[in-house]
């Protein structure tokens, strides 16, 4: 008669909790990015609770069509930010580059060549800011600084008063909303073309942070640049472009922002710049470089978004609050993160 021997019970699954220590004691600089998903997953709570109907469709819509142009300029300045460097010129490039890009329109050009025009023109700034700071040896702060001024001016010189895009144009589809999930009453789940262009800048640029020799310059540079060029890393050609995008981006940020609102005026995209900055960094990008995802960005950029929304909705905290609750939750993060770097040394 054979004996059964009893296989031993399979350990059980691995639960979420030991998976994420697992993860933060790995790599450290996952944390803040961590922090800000626990936090926007709070923020979500809370305001079900409080205010309810935070937990639907339209709230997730409303929140991604209106904070796409955001997240386009967050991811841009992830790229910058990884380096160890910044870019100030971001939201004086949305306000040339709609205020031309619907004079042009107006006049009469093709909606394709105005939207080329209105990406070429944030392409042209970054390519001066890389050069400022490659050939010249100007610091990313006064180099974009000037580029900001000089695209605030500009904006100014082409109109002061608010321009309108024609009704007709062709443009504004980029801002239409299209109806995917027909829920009860209102309840729809509905997005924009510029949402899809949000998604698709997203998935590009994790691409090229996370599977390209470009993407690993980056982080290299960031960590030591003469480590990187030590290493044969093209450190300059990259420094460049890194502006080059984020101008780019910003360009683009500023077609799907005139589209949705159909204005453009010198004034627009002032301070935007710091929200971009802003949401990368509770996102989980660190200042100093090296460390970051732009994922993580992402999410930054729904929790500012989200805030405003629970602000809205309490309606008895006056909107200068905004500004200074993110104000403390950058605060917050900052120092998160240099407990990271100091644990990472």
């Amino acid at each position: 008669m054979s004996v059964v021997t009893a296989t031993p019970a399979p350990q059980a699954t691995e639960t979420i909790v030991e998976r994420v220590r697992r993860m933060i004691t790995a790599n450290p600089s996952v944390l803040p990015t961590i922090a800000s998903v626990a936090i926007f997953v709070g923020m979500v709570i809370f305001g079900e609770v409080a205010y309810g109907r935070i937990l639907q469709f339209n709230t997730l819509s409303n929140l991604l069509i209106n904070n796409a142009h955001l997240i386009v300029l967050a991811v841009a300045l992830t790229f910058v930010i990884l380096t160890g460097g910044i870019d100030l010129s971001v939201g004086s490039i949305i306000a040339v580059s709609s205020v031309a890009g619907v004079m042009l329109s107006n006049a009469g050009w093709n909606a394709f060549a105005v939207i080329i025009a209105m990406i070429g023109i944030g392409v042209l700034f970054g390519i001066v800011s890389g050069v400022l700071i490659r050939y010249f040896n100007v610091q990313p702060f006064i180099a974009t600084l000037a580029m900001m001024f000089l695209g605030r001016g500009l904006a100014s010189l082409l109109s002061t008063k608010p321009e309108r895009l024609g009704e007709e144009s062709p443009i504004r589809w980029i801002g239409t909303q299209l109806k995917i999930i027909d829920g009860p009453k209102v309840n729809d789940l509905v997005i924009t073309p510029a949402v899809l262009v949000a998604v698709i800048v997203v998935a590009a640029a994790f691409f090229v942070l996370h599977r390209t020799r470009t993407g690993r310059t980056v982080y290299a540079i960031g960590g030591s640049e003469s480590s990187a060029l030590l290493m044969g890393l093209p450190v300059q050609r990259t420094k460049v472009l890194v502006y080059v995008i984020s101008g780019g981006l910003a360009g683009l940020a500023a077609v799907l922002y005139t589209a949705r609102l159909g204005t453009a005026q010198n004034i627009t995209g002032i301070g935007w710049e710091l929200d971009a900055i802003a949401a990368a960094v509770i996102g989980g990008t660190v200042l100093t470089g090296a460390y970051g995802y732009v994922l993580g960005s992402v999410v930054g950029a729904l929790v500012l978004g989200l805030m405003n929304v629970l602000i809205t909705r309490d309606g008895g905290i006056p909107p200068e609050m905004t500004t200074i609750i993110t104000g403390g939750i950058l605060l917050v993060f900052v120092l998160l993160q240099r407990a990271v770097t100091r644990k990472r040394e």
